[in-house]
């Protein structure tokens, strides 16, 4: 079930917020954030919730489930 999302977009609103920043306030590696970005890999939902928070976003405005 694929997980779209607003990482790239988001990032770039807030001041072009590199990658390498964003996965060092969430506590993840950068690898780790690119595959989420990518959708080639999901976030649990905590850290789905800390991406969220970074922003001042909630989960829906981040992230969107699309049903198979």
């Amino acid at each position: 079930m694929p997980i779209r999302n607003n990482i790239r977009k988001l990032r770039f609103e807030n001041g072009e917020l590199t990658q390498q920043a964003l996965a060092e306030k969430v506590g993840v590696t950068r690898q780790t954030l690119i595959a989420i970005e990518a959708a080639k890999y999901s976030p649990t939902l905590e850290l789905a919730f800390r991406i969220a928070a970074v922003f001042g976003k909630s989960l829906d405005d981040v992230f969107q489930h699309e049903p198979e």
